[in-house]
């Protein structure tokens, strides 16, 4: 962060007090606004109001332990005799004679060992 320019900070972000070219911008954007509030009360419209109103009027929150995403209704088998169509998956079981062994060399490595030399490679290895 010190290399960074001023632009690059978290601290002055708001902004200050809204300051008007002239009082003649400042008079124009009053009038606006008046007559704005003006408009919303000839048609019956103000905003705190109305805010108010829909908050009073809005459904309280409920919860439950069962949401709205749930199923209501009774679970349906997919099959009605239950005996399956599908065979379990046997194991993986190595069942060559290349490999002898499983070594560890490094944070938990698995290595495979082919050789007697490289089992003794592998325990001689440093960190």
């Amino acid at each position: 962060m010190h290399l960074e320019g001023p632009w690059l900070s978290t601290t002055g972000k708001r902004k200050g007090k809204q300051k008007f070219a002239s009082s003649e911008a400042k008079r124009r954007a009053e009038q606006l606004d008046q007559d704005w509030k003006d408009i919303q009360k000839k048609w019956g419209v103000e905003a705190e109001e109305k805010k108010r109103k829909r908050a009073m009027a809005a459904e309280p929150l409920q919860y439950s332990l069962n949401s709205p995403n749930q199923r209501t209704t009774a679970h349906i088998p997919s099959r009605g005799d239950s005996t399956g169509n599908a065979v379990l998956k046997p194991n993986p079981v190595y069942t060559g004679t290349k490999v002898k062994g499983i070594g560890t060399m490094h944070k938990s490595n698995a290595v495979p060992i082919f050789s007697d030399e490289e089992a003794i490679a592998i325990s001689t290895m440093r960190r």
